[in-house]
Formats: C-alpha cells, sequence, structure tokens
C-alpha cells in the first residue's frame, strides 16, 4: 500500500555540477525536493520506488544498485539508485536521466530508510496503463514509497525548449493543482495527447502515482513552483 509519495522535477539542471553558475537559481527546487524526501523517510516504508519518464530504451524496471552516468550533459559524475544485493549480478541497464536525477536527490538527502529500485515510464504510455502500473507497484509491499520524478510542459515561453504554446500554461495549472490536492481523478484525466504535444514528460509518471494512490486516502501539499527557462516545475509531497 501506498503511504507516502514525493513529487519532483527531472532536470538534470537540479544538479549544480550540471547548472554550474546558474546553479543558485533552482537552489529553492532542489530544497523542496529534501523537504518532500523528508516526508517520505518519516513515512518509513519498506520499499521506495523512484519513477520518471523514461525512452524507448529506459522504460521497465530497475533493480537495486542501477547505475548512472551525467556524462552526456558534460559532467563526469555517476549515480547509483540504492543498493544491490551482494548476490545479485550487476544490473546491465544505465538509469535514465529522471531516474538519474532521482538517485542523485536520494544521494544527497542521504536516503537509508528503506530499499530503493526505479521504474523507468515511456512518456507515450497510455492513461490506463500507467494506472495499474501503479496499482502494481502499491501492492509491492505492506509499506510503499514513491518518488516521483517529471516536468510539466516544456512551452511556457518563446525561449522554452518547445517554444511558446498558449495552451501549456493551463495545463500546468490545472496539473499543479492536482499534485498539490493529491487529485487522483484530476491527475487521471490528464490528456496525454495535449502533453505530448507540450513536452510534459512527467504527465505518464504523474498518473502512475495516481493508480498507486488509490484507496490510499493520502493529503497532499505543494512545496514548489515555477517555471524557469520556460519549464513547468512542481514539487509535492503526499502523505
Amino acid at each position: 500500500m501506498l503511504v507516502a509519495a514525493a513529487v519532483c522535477p527531472c532536470p538534470p539542471l537540479l544538479l549544480p555540477e550540471v547548472a554550474a553558475g546558474a546553479a543558485p537559481e533552482l537552489d529553492d527546487a532542489r530544497n523542496a525536493c529534501l523537504d518532500a524526501l523528508g516526508v517520505l523517510a518519516a513515512a518509513r516504508p519498506d520499499l521506495l520506488v523512484v519513477t520518471g519518464p523514461a525512452g524507448p530504451d529506459g522504460h521497465g524496471p530497475f533493480p537495486p544498485g542501477s547505475a548512472g552516468s551525467f556524462a552526456g550533459f558534460g559532467v563526469d559524475l555517476a549515480v547509483r539508485l540504492g543498493r544491490a544485493p551482494e548476490e545479485a549480478p550487476a544490473p546491465d541497464r544505465p538509469l535514465p536521466a529522471s531516474l538519474a536525477v532521482g538517485a542523485w536527490l536520494l544521494d544527497r538527502a542521504r536516503w537509508d530508510a528503506a530499499p530503493a529500485e526505479g521504474l523507468g515510464v515511456a512518456e507515450t504510455l497510455p492513461a490506463d496503463r500507467c494506472l495499474s502500473a501503479g496499482a502494481a507497484l502499491a501492492a509491492r509491499a505492506e509499506r510503499v514509497a514513491l518518488l516521483v520524478m517529471g516536468d510539466g510542459s516544456a512551452c511556457r515561453t518563446v525561449k522554452a525548449p518547445g517554444y511558446l504554446d498558449e495552451r501549456a500554461a493551463d495545463f500546468d495549472a490545472a496539473a499543479v493543482r492536482a499534485l498539490g490536492e493529491a487529485d487522483l481523478a484530476a491527475l487521471g484525466a490528464l490528456d496525454a495527447s495535449l502533453a505530448y504535444e507540450l513536452k510534459a514528460a512527467g504527465r505518464a509518471p504523474w498518473q502512475v502515482l495516481a493508480g498507486a494512490a488509490q484507496g490510499a486516502g493520502l493529503a497532499g501539499r505543494l512545496l514548489y513552483e515555477a517555471a524557469p527557462y520556460g519549464v513547468g516545475y512542481a514539487v509535492a509531497a503526499w502523505s
């Protein structure tokens, strides 16, 4: 059963090493993410699953000990998601960027509250399959926590990665309200096609969260919301 969740954005720029001189611009987001991870630890989970958007080669489960790298972003920095059991073979797939950012956050928070593993979610996964994937995660252990990585639209300004789309602000506002209020119906109703057009990579992971939280009775709290660089970022904690 899901006992807590943290929702965080997943840009590699969240890492000061990647952001370099622009690092202070996301200090508030980093601090909010660490606060949300504190909520997860306080819930005393038996299992933590980090889920986030992934491309064709990065969807599916990632066992404890899976490694990721930020070499593709010009930084010689490697991360590892949790600890692999001593007898387990070394994981052979690198973490997608979203899960690597999640692993970095856990390392920064010195996470040791529960074993951690990952689930990459294809950005085009239909809502019903996201919801069913979330329900399966919640059934994995008596006390499950989720770290949900994902960004809102990337079309908030003319300088945004997806240029300006007038629909982006309303989409982000609806998503942020749903995340802050733990509104499962509203998250489940997010339009997958519109999200894809707006480059909102968080849509699928947020709907996984909605599926996992069915029947859990969790309340939400919004900790951060902004759109630096024309991309919607939100941090929320559910408990």
